[in-house]
């Protein structure tokens, strides 16, 4: 794996691309097992008018991290919705912080999945994120 700059050991480019976070790239991932890690280098585009990255940032890829994870956990290609988000903001993370998206807890069942993931800003906790993903039957193209 080629080193990049500025971004820490075992991330690579993240290869899975939404119109959602195509603003918020460069965006780089780490797999751990069945665990996705989403990481970034906060710049001004992530943040909100008081110069913190926003929280939506925050909640939208913590989301992403998790449901990641518990889809590589299910395996198979598994779909899945997210049913409900809960975000905890424990601190405000800052332009030029590695930000990491790092799921740690899966508990994946035939309907739903369970998950939590912690949110850090060059290593200290500033978020903390809960979710339940419905598992979705994907349709067969005819």
């Amino acid at each position: 794996m080629e080193a990049i700059p500025d971004v820490p050991e075992g991330f690579e480019r993240h290869d899975r691309k939404s119109p959602l976070t195509d603003p918020w790239e460069p965006l780089y991932r780490r797999l751990d097992g069945d665990i996705v890690v989403l990481g970034l280098r906060a710049a001004a585009a992530h943040t909100n008018s008081r110069g913190f990255v926003h929280g939506g940032l925050i909640s939208s890829l913590a989301d992403n991290a998790m449901g990641l994870s518990c889809g590589r956990t299910l395996g198979g290609g598994a779909s899945l919705v997210t049913v409900n988000l809960t975000v905890d903001f424990l601190g405000a993370a800052q332009i030029g912080q590695w930000l990491a998206f790092e799921t740690a807890f899966v508990k994946p069942g035939g309907t739903l999945c369970f998950t939590q993931a912690f949110v850090t800003a060059d290593g200290q906790p500033c978020a903390r994120a809960n979710a339940v993903f419905r598992v979705v039957k994907r349709e067969l193209a005819a």
